[in-house]
């Protein structure tokens, strides 16, 4: 998905992260994307804190009716320097890149791709989609000198799943209690779908920093009771996360990561390190230069917003 606002505003990441665990909540924007002016809530990057692990944008949108509109319709547009990672609670999602793939994904399912040093793509919802959509996008910031590998796609259709008392557990990304997910990573990381229906433990690494995000019903996360679409940072240090259902089976999004020590720059769809290399993203962009054409999509490419008039700056993961 694309960060497609007019004005977008610039992202920082890098540097130290929380070395103790916490309880810091990160309440969400609204912010409308797509030709559809379709809602959504982003979490990261967060005016106070840029960054998790590796990730480094979290959008969550829905439960939408979409039975008497197109739904999703997010025309081609570029990456650069990032994973995308598409998950699904409801709907389908159908995925087109200038790499030639065609790919619809369904709940349950991965869809990862890895933009390197340049990728376009567009995503929308096909023509006899069910009424509901409901998921998340997710970026995952490159490090050195993988920012600038080739880009690629793939579709894990099949994610290791595994249960403990109070909870069912989907290992996205990374690797959890034993589970491995098959999803390419760069980075140390995790990314896991919790489907709760009671109280649930689950084990954590104390090297990674962490947090979670209810997807459908607030949810109890180390003994905060969280909102829906409210994104709580857990900090580092921990050995374990309790979780519990507050109001009936629910989702929640946990994600972790090895602190990325990289400085670096979001800005609309590019994750770069200089001004100067935002520059030349956008320029080739809008030249038609580098990132390929996306096939099949009914409509023109999104065009790239103008640069800010200040400088951008890689800055530290805290505002």
């Amino acid at each position: 998905m694309s960060n497609v606002e007019v004005e977008p505003r610039e992202g920082f990441g890098g540097g130290e992260a929380t070395g103790t665990p916490a309880r810091d909540l990160l309440e969400g924007r609204e912010v409308v994307i797509g030709t559809r002016d379709m809602l959504v809530t982003r979490t990261l990057p967060h005016k106070v804190r840029r960054m998790v692990g590796a990730w480094c944008f979290v959008d969550h949108y829905g439960p939408d009716n979409i039975t008497a509109h197109e739904g999703m319709r997010v025309p081609p547009h570029p990456h650069t320097g990032l994973q995308t990672v598409s998950w699904l609670v409801e709907g389908e999602v159908f995925h087109r890149d200038s790499l030639g793939n065609a790919q619809l994904i369904r709940p349950g399912q991965l869809n990862l791709m890895t933009a390197g040093r340049a990728i376009a793509h567009s995503e929308e919802s096909p023509p006899d989609h069910t009424p509901i959509l409901h998921g998340v996008q997710l970026w995952v910031a490159l490090p050195e000198p993988d920012r600038a590998t080739g880009p690629d796609f793939a579709h894990h259709p099949d994610l290791p799943i595994f249960t403990v008392a109070g909870a069912t557990v989907t290992v996205i990304m990374g690797e959890l209690d034993g589970a491995r997910s098959p999803a390419r990573t760069y980075t140390p990381i995790l990314g896991a779908e919790v489907v709760l229906t009671g109280r649930a433990r689950l084990p954590l690494r104390p090297d990674f920093e962490y947090a979670a995000l209810p997807l459908d019903n607030s949810a109890e996360i180390d003994g905060v009771d969280v909102p829906r679409a409210t994104l709580i940072y857990l900090g580092r240090g921990r050995t374990e996360l309790d979780l519990r259902s507050t109001a009936g089976p629910g989702r929640v999004l946990l994600l972790g990561g090895e602190p990325f020590q990289e400085r670096i720059i979001m800005w609309w769809n590019f994750v770069g390190r200089s001004h100067e290399e935002i520059v030349r993203m956008r320029e080739d962009w809008a030249a038609g230069r580098g990132f390929g054409t996306v096939d099949g999509y009914d409509g023109e490419p999104l065009p790239a917003p103008p640069m800010p008039t200040s400088t951008l700056k890689p800055r530290g993961r805290l505002r």
